[in-house]
């Protein structure tokens, strides 16, 4: 079936390149990134008995667009793979899948119906991402309406998923997904002034099996996530004010009462040095509070914030320690403060350092004894370098410092060293973001 769905993309791929004489909306682009990790201690502490980690991941990504007056249609697929993982006589695997393929058909001026498989990508991605740093990126199966109109946009969406094609039956049993959901997104931007408003009711499927995999019961539990998910605010000379906050209510996947939130405010400073060379110096100082619930909880309330769906790797250190692949979900939140500088040295090259201050925002206990909140210290140092339009080099280094309370969370005899590397190599034709995987 994938080699048939193959097929049929390269074929239709074809058909458009022949009629791209005639429409000159026909556009063709895609994307290679190469990253090679050494992981040491990457999202959980290693242990004094554990090896470090290295290996190179690959992203492939063919994308073909086509406008027309009123629509828009839009493909890409993606071959995702580690390098050695397939042999190299493979005749085929199952690493070829569809990223997007949705079409937008204008009604008018400012109204638009998008459809498909597609990224949500909201204000700074804390909530709604595309993850573009996980090599496999998100993206959902969604309708989108759109208004888009002056200083103001309005987009309201829903999504709803099944396993498959059935006669009967709605239990819905894919992991990590919703079994439906649905968006509500203002914006308004004026000026220095720009402010985001964010509504989302998640549906979540919730399945008990007997011990011979009989489903015994099934629910749809609904959780509610409302909030302003951006203000900005610049001021005097290159400065800068944002902020956000989010409010969780409705029942979690145990069913028990949610009671969560997410705040968060920074101020940066850019100090410029040279601007024709566009060099300058940006200080960013700030935090971030993600409620939590004491480790010795036996009540009906999860006070726990779930970030769901956000580009998380960009938030709360590189290391990706919180809330990445479901790391600390529904436990005792987080509270990040943080320091990040970044300096561009011209047009093409940038250096940055970030530093965090992790401390568990509920508390973990020991037997009847909580613990200190401190988690560690995390230090994310980046560099970048241009190469052309199309082609850059990005590199990292990052070092944590735990104290006892991450350790004994992890239930692991944490090794001294705790640090990850990266080497990246993007080549990214006609796209406007040349790195990945910073908020600096």
């Amino acid at each position: 079936m994938k080699q048939i769905c193959t097929k049929l993309f390269f074929l239709s791929f074809a058909l458009l390149c022949f009629q791209s004489s005639v429409h000159a909306q026909f556009d063709v682009s895609g994307q290679l990134i190469e990253r090679a990790e050494y992981r040491s201690g990457y999202g959980k502490l290693i242990s004094t008995t554990s090896k470090p980690s290295v290996f190179i991941g690959q992203r492939l990504r063919l994308q073909v667009g086509y406008k027309m007056k009123k629509l828009q249609f839009y493909a890409s697929i993606q071959d995702i793979r580690t390098w050695g993982s397939t042999s190299q006589t493979n005749s085929i695997d199952g690493l070829l899948s569809l990223h997007e393929g949705w079409a937008e058909l204008s009604i008018d001026s400012f109204w638009s119906v998008k459809a498909g498989r597609q990224e949500l990508n909201y204000d700074n991605a804390r909530f709604l991402g595309a993850g573009d740093w996980l090599l496999q990126a998100r993206s959902h199966d969604f309708a989108l309406l759109k208004f888009e109109k002056g200083k103001s946009k309005l987009h309201i969406g829903a999504g709803y998923n099944q396993n498959a094609e059935a006669l009967t039956g709605n239990i819905y049993t894919v992991s990590n997904n919703y079994k439906t959901a649905q968006l509500l997104w203002y914006n308004y931007t004026q000026k220095a002034f720009e402010v985001s408003a964010f509504f989302w009711n998640n549906g979540k499927q919730y399945v008990k099996m007997d011990s011979l995999g009989k489903v015994e019961d099934h629910d749809l539990r609904f959780s509610q996530t409302i909030g302003i998910s951006n203000l900005k605010y610049s001021f005097w000379k290159n400065g800068l004010i944002s902020a956000f906050a989010y409010y969780q209510f409705g029942k979690d996947i145990a069913n028990k009462n949610l009671k969560a939130y997410d705040a968060s405010i920074q101020l940066s400073q850019v100090i410029p040095f040279n601007k024709e060379k566009k060099s300058g110096l940006k200080i960013t100082i700030g935090g971030e509070l993600l409620s939590g619930t004491n480790s010795n909880n036996t009540s009906n309330i999860n006070k726990s914030f779930n970030p769901m769906y956000g580009t998380n790797h960009a938030h709360n250190g590189y290391m990706d320690y919180f809330y990445v692949g479901g790391r600390f979900e529904n436990y005792v939140g987080l509270n990040d403060i943080y320091l990040r500088m970044r300096y561009d040295i011209n047009k093409k090259w940038f250096v940055s350092g970030d530093l965090h201050d992790f401390m568990t925002n509920a508390k973990v206990f020991k037997g009847s004894e909580a613990l200190n909140k401190q988690l560690g210290l995390e230090i994310d140092m980046t560099a970048g370098v241009l190469i052309s339009d199309d082609v850059s080099f990005q590199i990292g280094y990052s070092q944590m410092l735990p104290s006892y309370p991450l350790k004994y969370v992890q239930s692991n005899t944490a090794a001294i060293n705790q640090n990850w590397a990266y080497l990246m190599l993007l080549i990214r034709p006609k796209n406007p973001k040349r790195f990945i995987g910073t908020l600096s």
